[in-house]
């Protein structure tokens, strides 16, 4: 009988081990999917933390019955006087946080993501999904609990401690935790396998930033705006989703593939059958080209998503809502609040086309190879972004919506494609620890992207440029950093023999993972390998747990963008 002293099986191996995740007789390999997706919708809520500003930045104001913001005393009209207030305010209890004090809480979630995930990609490889999942759930989770305590007693740094930082590492080891095992149950289906995951985390904002609207004025007092209790809430039930998606994680069985498939190498289509190893990836060219292409791609797109909504506002003024003689700066209160309205639904529909795009983009490139997919995304982008000041000046507001959702869905893709990528060129051994350190392009183009356009929106602000032209040289920039990547994406080419692994080598390393493999097998009596199993009724149950939650999320955005239509 075996013994479950310590939560270990008489094969010796602990229920977060790598070796208690492999596949069994049976598996159905869509099970993986979903239960990547409970963590990628848990961890996505980070694009939709700006929920919580408002009501942050006067949670004393209204504890104290004013309803309105307690300033902190400061200079706030220069960047160092803003960065004095917002040392000042890490650990004053008599004044409100401003939207720059919280706004660091973003550079904070993806500079960590991408380090993280660089830094402990090698040992996720070694532990397994499982125990990474598991380890992501307790940061994450954790985080928003330091932060509920944080607002509580209304400590800054414990905001950006817990959530920033130690959340930001949850947010890493979540994101990567997927990759390698479903690249090695789809190695006929890639870009699909990771698309499906990937795009949890573009929708996770979708279904947590409404629900957190409506759990914080469930739990919203006349005294209280109701963040710390939301906060405990979601960290609740993003744990409990977070560890059933780790513990839904399999792995496939050494060497396994698909009943039928078998791998067909093609220099032409850069897919290689051969391995590269975690310490050779990074001394190769072609890492260092796919990890300019993905910042280049992001850094385009991430700097325009964040201003979104105010850009669609300063160009077209009076025509969103049918007076094209009242420019942006003439608006009204009530002008206002219905380009606010209208603002927010641009936002929604970027969301929408931005997980849309991750799995659209994705799947395609199975079919025309990750190359051809981001020559795609470059050429279509430099073209939207060229015709942007035009469409603007015309007025074509509908011609311009849509240039910028083909952006949106072409940046959500370039984060899907990517995983695929990498294990075209380096082989799937280490694919995950290589994305991992890749992913550092995304904690780069976090800063780049923004600080371009921020920047030459505020100097330009500054010069008395019009609302309506503010961001025409800015497009044209962010068209120049795509011929970039194109050019980069163009100088990739396959890599020579020399990087990669011995065949032997391959095999030792794999041979540690099949004697456990193999002793479990045999005590179940010599149980064949796990096969793929067409859909039956617990691929449903788990596809639903994850599918109802993300339709709400999408139908709640699509009433929002309906306004852009009216």
């Amino acid at each position: 009988m075996a013994s479950l002293a310590l939560g270990r099986t008489d094969l010796g191996l602990g229920l977060l081990d790598k070796e208690r995740t492999i596949a069994g007789p049976g598996y159905n390999r869509w099970l993986v999917p979903p239960a990547a997706l409970a963590i990628h919708l848990c961890i996505g809520m980070a694009y939709g933390f700006s929920v919580f500003w408002p009501p942050l930045q006067r949670a004393l104001g209204v504890a104290a019955g004013t309803g309105k913001a307690i300033v902190c005393p400061g200079d706030a009209t220069t960047f160092f006087g803003k960065v004095a207030i917002t040392a000042h305010a890490l650990f004053a209890t008599d004044c409100d946080w401003t939207q720059f004090d919280l706004g660091w809480m973003f550079t904070l979630f993806f500079v960590l993501l991408g380090t993280s995930a660089a830094i402990w990609g090698g040992w996720l490889e070694r532990a397994g999904p499982r125990k990474a999942g598991v380890v992501a759930a307790l940061c994450w989770c954790g985080g928003l609990l330091i932060s509920a305590i944080g607002v509580y007693i209304h400590q800054l740094w414990l905001m950006w401690l817990g959530s920033g930082v130690i959340g930001g590492i949850g947010l890493g080891l979540g994101y990567i935790s997927p990759v390698s095992t479903l690249i090695k149950w789809f190695p006929d289906r890639r870009g699909m396998a990771t698309g499906m995951a990937i795009m949890g985390f573009g929708g996770g904002a979708m279904i947590g930033s409404p629900f957190a609207a409506m759990l914080m004025n469930y739990y919203a007092t006349p005294t209280s705006v109701g963040v710390w209790e939301t906060f405990v809430t979601l960290a609740v039930i993003y744990f409990a989703f977070m560890l059933g998606g780790a513990f839904g994680y399999r792995l496939p069985p050494p060497g396994w593939r698909p009943a039928g498939w078998i791998p067909v190498a093609s220099a032409k289509a850069m897919i290689t059958t051969g391995n590269v190893h975690l310490t050779d990836a990074h001394k190769t060219i072609q890492f260092w080209l796919i990890w300019a292409v993905l910042c280049l791609n992001v850094s385009a797109g991430i700097g325009i998503i964040g201003a979104a909504s105010p850009m669609l506002q300063e160009t077209f003024g009076g025509r969103l809502f049918g007076d094209a003689t009242i420019g942006f700066a003439q608006f009204s209160d009530a002008q206002k609040a219905q380009a606010a309205l209208v603002g927010a639904a641009f936002v929604g529909l970027f969301s929408l086309f931005n997980i849309a795009g991750r799995f659209f983009w994705a799947s395609l490139s199975d079919k025309i190879g990750r190359k051809v997919t981001y020559f795609t995304f470059f050429t279509l982008g430099f073209l939207c972004y060229a015709a942007a000041p035009a469409l603007a000046t015309l007025g074509m507001l509908g011609l311009f919506a849509a240039a910028f959702c083909l952006i949106a869905s072409m940046y959500g893709g370039g984060f899907s494609a990517i995983p695929a990528y990498l294990a075209d060129v380096f082989g799937t051994q280490f694919v995950g620890a290589i994305h991992g350190r890749l992913l550092t392009a995304w904690s780069t183009a976090g800063i780049v992207g923004p600080v371009i356009v921020n920047y030459m929106h505020d100097n330009r602000l500054a010069q008395g440029i019009p609302p309506d032209q503010l961001y025409h040289p800015i497009f044209y920039v962010l068209a120049g950093l795509l011929v970039a990547g194109f050019i980069c994406n163009a100088l990739i080419r396959p890599l020579h023999q020399k990087w990669f692994m011995d065949e032997k080598e391959v095999e030792a390393l794999q041979a540690k993972v099949k004697a456990p493999v193999e002793k479990a097998e045999k005590a179940r009596g010599g149980a064949p390998a796990a096969e793929p199993a067409g859909i039956d009724a617990k691929v449903l149950l788990a596809w639903a747990a994850v599918g109802i939650p993300l339709a709400w999320g999408i139908w709640i955005t699509v009433q929002k963008a309906l306004v852009l239509f009216k």
